[in-house]
This record gives structure tokens, sequence and C-alpha cells, in this order.
């Protein structure tokens, strides 16, 4: 036999058996020398090239969660009564989902695309989107909304354009084509993340009660049904290779392990599925994701009561010349593998034809615990699923406290120069307002189609995403999410509970009331200690502050791996929070619409810049601590809110967070073009701040309300009586002329057009117009 085909001969069991010293690439598939020695002691043997492949890219850090598992069980452990009541799905499955009444019930997840959306940055982002859909379809629901969460490096960088322009237009490409509407989300830009931005995508989709299925292969004849697009050679070892390593100085050249998106595709696999669900033609349905068709058999074998039998020549393929460790590994999009009893296959295969899916029975459920798969007549798979998907390895890995951290938590903002005068406030306001993080983010968002499918309530730039449930009831959901790896960079703990509290304020600013979480957490390597503690410290934090919220995490995502060189991104575990609202036409826009209404600051106003966009952008300066979280405050600031609008005495709501008072009020003038006329004196006053401070203070547990005259009394008697600190600081009615005007009485006066011109024109300055 010759060298040339010896390379082309399949490594069957039978044959692993018998060369048990043939040297095998475990190291470049990803796998450390004593995880692949656990697997020879689990098999009993050394494992076969297509064994190799599916154990490479299940224990992956991207699928096992092998060194995050052990903090994230505080999610399951810290939990009351009052947080399982409306939970059906908690972690654990595809998606969570959440009981919203009448019937009614919500799915929602947030998931990473970080490192292929460097290399490929149209494809990695458009994939993200298309993968996090298929979560949602698999748990029986109709995926309604997507939102994004992205993080770039400095807005100036030549390479951040690349990026930027790939990531925006793969995710309006992929969203729009599939009509679902982008309601929300958020960028920043921050050097740290130059070599590794992150994309973040969730999708939200709604079900009745009745219609939720879970993922497990059970009973045994049942057919395994692979269905879709056909296998391609894209995406092969995205989860083990590319999303489970780091990106050394030599730059993006991982691209074949991006996935290729086609939305069209995944739009019709949507129809298909829901009606397969509908006429009850199948027993559960898995989206081909992470680790392909080597994650959905070990997946559903594993959540099942018995094995599977797989015959792997049968998956229909785009590439003919694909290996059978390419077909097991290929993370190629738009598939889905359902289990369908026998007497309902037929039934099953005329709907796909309906749709024009492509469809292949690959094999059937077994009574033997196995998974079984072969190639062409022979056995090249022959493993427990469990060793492959659930018992993979748990790492307990080395935890340092930050050499960095004291002196970092030691420097101050306290000491910068604040501004002393009117003209001076004025140009750090606008200076702030023209920053990478605080200006408008139109240029993104427009690209994004946020009313598609009529059932939109509230979008861009309002504080949350509000989505319509039922047209006859008009109950609906509202959802945010928040980071800031600033924040977490200085203290990961109160970080992660800092970006909690902002996303349940900003539900609760919609007028919704806040009842779930998902949590994508971003960090560097999880082989550096320094990174193991922020990663400790931000899930104890998280943790704690959703039990003390009394509002449940359903599921998410860990990235880890997020660094250049030896440089980690700075912890940015990104927090999603969705809120119920019985009735849509209560929402809460974030900026006033009427003249002559009363504006109030609710909560106190500290000496907080730490952190905060002042401190970064006008000193380029972080350090020192970031602001102080009192979950106390933030609830019963939520319930007032919602009391508010139940009663309808606030017109708009805008929480306060980046940039403190001053972006709200510029934010609140700018949404619907009403001026406003406003003071500081009484902050000043009450809490002991200079005016600075009053306006640039990221102190959390604060919102600014307008409120009609009429029902001016209704309102502090309700904040009064629930204990919420207010102060009346202005009123809507500033014009300067014709122009609306925001003015800072005894300080400084500033035209809605140089508001509007200021916010807006630095990202078509960077990045080019906004093609119309």
């Amino acid at each position: 036999m010759t060298d040339t085909t010896a390379q082309h001969v399949v490594d069957t069991v039978a044959n692993a058996i018998e060369t048990p010293e043939k040297e095998q690439p475990f190291a470049a598939l990803g796998l450390k020398e004593d995880e692949y020695a656990q697997i020879r002691e689990i098999l009993g043997r050394r494992p076969t090239s297509g064994e190799l492949a599916m154990y490479s890219v299940m224990w992956s850090e991207h699928c096992s969660y092998k060194s995050s598992k052990i903090y994230l069980r505080q999610f399951g452990q810290k939990v009351s009564p009052a947080m399982k009541k409306n939970l059906m799905v908690g972690m654990g499955e595809n998606a969570g989902v959440v009981d919203v009444g009448e019937g009614w019930a919500v799915t929602f997840k947030v998931e990473s695309h970080n490192h292929p959306s460097y290399i490929e940055p149209f494809q990695g982002a458009a994939t993200g989107v298309g993968g996090i859909v298929r979560d949602i379809i698999s748990m029986g629901a109709r995926p309604v909304a997507v939102m994004d969460q992205l993080r770039f490096g400095a807005i100036d960088d030549p390479d951040t354009a690349r990026v930027v322009h790939g990531v925006v237009s793969g995710i309006s490409f992929y969203g729009n084509c599939l009509g679902l509407p982008n309601i929300g989300g958020e960028t920043y830009f921050d050097p740290i993340y130059q070599g590794n931005p992150l994309v973040n995508a969730l999708s939200v989709g709604v079900l009745r009660h009745e219609d939720l299925h879970l993922a497990n292969a059970s009973g045994a004849g049942n057919k395994v049904v692979l269905f879709g697009a056909r296998t391609g050679g894209d995406g092969i070892g995205g989860a083990s290779i590319l999303a489970s390593d780091t990106f050394s100085a030599g730059g993006p050249t991982k691209r074949p392990a991006v996935q290729v998106g086609d939305p069209f595709a995944e739009k019709v696999l949507i129809e298909c599925c829901l009606e397969l669900f509908r006429d009850k033609l199948v027993e559960g349905i898995q989206d081909l994701g992470a680790a392909g068709i080597s994650c959905a058999t070990s997946e559903l074998a594993s959540n099942g009561d018995g094995g599977m039998y797989v015959e792997l020549d049968k998956v229909l393929l785009r590439d003919p010349s694909l290996t059978a460790e390419e077909i097991l590994m290929s993370e190629s999009q738009e598939r889905m593998m359902a289990v369908v009893k026998p007497e309902l296959l037929d039934a099953f295969l005329a709907v796909t034809a309906k749709w024009d899916v492509e469809t292949s029975v690959l094999g059937e459920v077994t009574e033997t615990g196995r998974l079984v798969i072969d190639w062409k007549g022979e056995e090249i798979v022959n493993v427990d699923p469990r060793t492959v998907a659930v018992d993979g390895p748990v790492y307990e890995r080395p935890v340092a406290y930050p050499t960095w951290i004291d002196a970092l938590q030691a420097d101050s903002a306290s000491r910068l120069a604040r501004p002393q005068d009117g003209d001076a406030l004025r140009e750090q306001v606008l200076a702030l307002l023209g920053s990478a993080n605080l200006a408008d983010k139109g240029w993104i968002t427009d690209q994004y189609d946020y009313f598609v499918g009529g059932n939109t309530a509230l979008a861009f730039p309002d504080d949350a995403g509000m989505v319509r449930v039922d047209e006859e009831s008009g109950l609906g959901f509202a959802i945010a999410t928040d980071a800031n790896g600033r924040y977490c960079q200085l203290d990961p703990r109160e970080g992660a509970k800092l970006a909690l509290a902002e996303a349940y304020r900003n539900v609760a600013a919609s007028g919704a009331v806040p009842a779930a979480v998902t949590d994508c957490l971003n960090f560097g390597s999880p082989e550096n200690p320094e990174v193991m503690w922020q990663f400790s410290q931000a899930v104890e934090g998280l943790s704690d502050a959703c039990l003390e919220l009394e509002i449940p995490v359903t599921g998410g995502n860990v990235s880890f791996y997020n660094q250049t060189g030896d440089v980690p991104i700075f912890p940015t575990p990104v927090v999603g929070v969705l809120g119920v609202i019985d009735d849509v036409a209560r929402r809460i826009p974030a900026g006033w619409q009427d003249e002559g209404e009363n504006i109030y600051l609710l909560g106190v106003t500290r000496e907080e810049l730490d952190g905060s966009a002042w401190a970064g952008t006008i000193h380029g300066h972080l350090g020192g601590r970031p602001p102080a979280v009192d979950l106390a405050a933030e609830r019963t600031l939520a319930e007032t809110l919602h009391a508010a609008s139940v009663e309808g005495l606030v017109s708009s709501a805008h929480d306060l967070a980046d940039g403190g008072l001053a972006q709200a009020l510029a934010e609140s003038v700018m949404r619907f073009g009403v001026g406003a006329r406003v003071w500081l004196g009484e902050i000043v006053e009450r809490d002991g701040v200079d005016a600075a401070t009053a306006l640039f203070s990221e102190s959390t547990a604060r919102v600014i309300v307008s409120v009609p005259r009429e029902d001016d009394v209704k309102f502090r008697g309700l904040c009064e009586g629930r204990g919420v600190p207010l102060l009346r600081i202005g009123v809507t009615d500033a014009e300067l002329g014709a122009q609306p005007v925001l003015e800072v009485q005894d300080q400084f006066t500033v035209g809605l057009e140089e508001l509007r011109a200021t916010h807006r024109s630095t990202l078509p300055e960077r990045f080019g117009p906004v093609v119309g």
C-alpha cells in the first residue's frame, strides 16, 4: 500500500484497537496531553480519528465550559421561590423560557461570535445571528427580534473600519433577510478590543405554553433526521480551534474555520420547523451550531434515554471531498437535527419537501446507551455520548488576585480637574456627546430594520426594545442589554452588578416589569490566573445581585480566550434583562414630547466619577472604584416607575448611566426635538456636589422623567410614599428664537441643531455616510 492511499484509509474502531500506538494530532485539534490521555482511558483504547474530532470540539472551552462550570453553578444554587415562579425552562437547554402570562411564553438567549468576527467580520457576525436564532427555533418558538452587543477597537485605528463595516453589514444582512427587527443593543470603542472585537448576538422568540419543546433523543426505533442546508467545509474546528484559543501576533489566519451563512435558507427553515412542531411530527429538534453533527448527535443522545446509531455517509454534502472527520466537525449553517417516530416519517418528509428543505435520514435511536457512527459500512465512532457532551473535563483553574489592581483602584478620578465655569462645562458636555461611545449610533442602527413584523413598540434610541406579543391584549416584552468593561476592569464583581442594575433599570424605564436574565461573559484566557479571578468575581457578583433582585438567570454563554498575545480584554460580562408589560400602549419613551412638563430627577447624585465616561473622554483616565450599586434602591425605583406607568403619570423616562445627567438631558432633548430649561442648584445643595459632578457623575438608581403638570401632585406623592428621592430640576419648554435649546441655568445654553450635529457626526466622519 502506497503512502498516498494510506492517507485515505478510514480510521475504524477495529483499526484503533489494532494500532494502539498510532500518533494522533490531538494538540492541533486543541486538546491537551492529559485530556487526550483521559479520552484513551474512557474508551479503553486510542480514539479513532472521528472520535478524536468529536471529543476535540465537544471538550473545547467553547462547548464544554470546562473552566467556568464550577462558577456557573451559582446561578442555579442562588435561587428563591419567587425566581422560579415564572421560569418554564432554565439553564442547560438551548434557551431559557419565561411565562409572560395569558398562555404566552418568551424564550431568549445571548451568545458570542467574537473570534470569527475578527477574521471574517461579515460572515462571522452574520452566522452569529443565524446561530442564536436557531437556538430559539429549537425551543418551539417563533423568533420575533434580535439585538447585538458590539465592542470594537479604537475608533480611529485603520483596522477598526474593516471590522465595523463587516460586522454591521453582516448583522443587518442576516437579520433583515430573516425579517426580524433589530430592537436594541450597544456599541463601544476601546483600544483594548483592537485585536479581539466582541460580537454578541441575542434573539427572542414567542410561543404558546403548549408549544414548548425540549431536544432529546428518546424512544428506541425513532429516526434521526438531518435537514436544512448541505454540509460543507466551512466552520471546521470553529469551536475548538477558533473560539477556544487566543490570537497570536500573526493576525487573522484561521479563515476556513469561519462559517458561511444563508439567511434565506434559515427563513425557510424557521417556517418548516414551526410547521413540524405545529403538526406534532417531531419528538425534538436540535440546532447544529458549534461542533455541528458532533454536538447534535452527542447532546441529543445524552439527553435521551438510550443511544443512537448514525450512518454518516448519508449526510448530504456541498463538498464531496470532505472526510468523515470533517463532516463530524463542520459547522455549516442552517442545519437542524430532528428525532421522528417511524410512523410519522412520511408526514415529516412531506413537510420538508413542501418547504423545499433537503432532508436525509441518518439513523435511529437505540437502546444500547452508545453513540455509534458508521462510515460506508465501517464503524468509526463508538462512545458513551455522555462522555462527549456532558462529562467532559472540569477544571479548577488557578486563581490569583491581580498584582496591578490595587494601584489602579488607588488612582481615583477625584484628583482630575473639573470645569469651574459655564463655558468649560458646555465644552465638556459637547465633548462627551460627540465621543465615540456616547455619539449617536444611527450609522449602525439605521442599517437594521427595527419595525419589520409590525410589532415593535420601542427600539433605538430608547432605553429598551419592546415588542408586542398579543395583538388583542397588547401583552408584550421589553429587553435591554448592558455591560461596562471599564467598570469591570476596576472591580469585576461590582462591574457585573452594575451591568445587571443598568439593564434592569432600562427595562423598568420603558414601563415593563423585569422578569429574567441572560448573560454573555466575555473574558481573557482562563489559563491566566488573574483572568480567572476576574471571572470568579464577576459570576459571584452577578449571581448575588440576581438573587437580591429575585430575577433568575435563564442561560447564556461564556467566551474565554478574548485576548491578543498576552493582553486580555477588559472583563466584559454582557447582561440582558427581559421584562413583561401587560399592554405595550403604556410604553414610556426616553425623551419628552410636550412642552410645559416638569422634569424630575429620581435618585441621589454622589461624587462617582471613577471609570466614568467623563474621566475617560476628557482626561483619558481609568482608575479608582466604580459607582456603588444599591440594588434595594434599584428595585424600589423600578416598582415606582411601573406604578407611574400604570397610572399614566409620566410621559418619558430615561435612565442615567454613561455620561450621567448631562448625556441623559441632551438625549431627551434630541429624541423628539423639545427643549428644556434645567437648574442644578437643588442637586448641588441637597447632595453636596459641585456642578460638574451633578452633570457627569454616574451614580446608579437614577432616572429623569417628564411629568404633565396635571399629574404633578400625584407623581410626587407616589415617589414620596415609596421613599424614592426626587427633585424637580427643570421644565420642557426652552427655546431661543424658534430653536429648541438645552438651557442649564446660570451655566450655559446649547441649541438643538448644535446638539444633533455634534452627536451625529462622529461615526459618519470615521466610517463614511450611511447608505440610504
